[in-house]
């Protein structure tokens, strides 16, 4: 075992995107770190410190565990992704973990690899593999082998999350969804799904805009996450839509590139005890050669 000390990072993201309930995700410009080295313990800064677990227990041990023993090994972890709030924590724990493992482990892996190998962790396959690979990317179920796609380095609107303080568990968030939807309402997202994929390949902001609109899980996630209907009710200037991030509750307002700065300077003063970021798109994930 090698004794150098080495750093990763992870994205933060924006899963279930749109229409894309549990297949699309965009890697957002916000950054988890975990710095690797000899020695002993796990330290926490910054998001969760003296709340996440600094022992055995804590996500992205487990994830390195797949890979590299843990043991003589120091963990230090800098957190700037908000827990609990559909930005992707535990899924950039997890592709910190596995990134991190595979290097300890002198092991070249691709973002479809340790997909597969992170999943029964995360659970939710879209935003471990945005935060592997980064881009817009698209995941699915083929045969039982998870896939993932990087259709897009980047959207062509740009994302601004409205974070609030309140946190949603997903857990709580997927016990609103019903077990059926009407088949008009499955047909009008389908419909906006391929849009999304259409919109986010071409680059196309008009595609790419018609698709931010959903039937399949965004109307039952609305009592949690009533930011939602608060912006898209008047969207600010610039803003050419909004999509629950995740399983909620921070709201993503895509912006028109030229108009980012002022449609987030209006979300500020609209929305004064919430967080406003303009994190951008992250071209790139965990894992810098996806592999996929």
């Amino acid at each position: 075992m090698s004794a150098e000390s080495f750093s990763v990072r992870a994205p933060a993201t924006s899963a279930n995107l749109g229409p894309g309930f549990d297949c699309a995700a965009c890697a957002l410009g916000l950054w988890n770190e975990l710095e690797v080295g000899p020695g002993e313990g796990v330290t926490v800064s910054g998001e969760g410190a003296g709340e996440l677990p600094e022992g055995p227990e804590n996500l992205a041990l487990q994830a390195f565990a797949l890979l590299a023993p843990v043991e003589g090994r120091r963990f230090a972890f800098a957190n700037r992704i908000p827990l609990a709030r559909g930005l992707g924590s535990s899924a950039a724990a997890v592709a910190l973990g596995l990134v991190a493992g595979a290097r300890m482990a002198g092991r070249v892996a691709g973002a479809e690899e340790l997909l597969a190998l992170g999943i029964a962790f995360e659970g939710h396959a879209d935003n471990l593999a945005a935060a592997l690979a980064g881009g817009v990317c698209l995941a699915w179920e083929d045969e039982g082998r998870v896939r993932v796609a990087r259709v897009a380095a980047a959207p062509p609107l740009e994302p601004l999350a409205l974070v609030p303080a309140a946190r949603v568990g997903t857990a709580e968030s997927r016990a609103s969804l019903p077990g059926s939807v009407p088949h008009g309402d499955a047909a009008f997202t389908a419909g906006r799904a391929a849009l999304l994929g259409a919109g986010a390949v071409a680059g196309d902001p008009e595609l790419f805009a018609a698709a931010l609109a959903d039937r399949l899980h965004e109307p039952y996630r609305a009592p949690s996450a009533p930011l939602l209907a608060a912006v898209r009710e008047e969207l600010p200037g610039g803003a050419r839509g909004a999509t629950l991030s995740g399983s909620g509750p921070t709201v993503i307002v895509w912006a028109e590139p030229a108009r980012a700065e002022e449609c987030a300077a209006e979300l500020s003063v609209r929305f004064p005890s919430e967080l406003v970021l303009r994190p951008g798109a992250a071209a790139t994930g965990a894992v810098q050669d996806s592999g996929a």
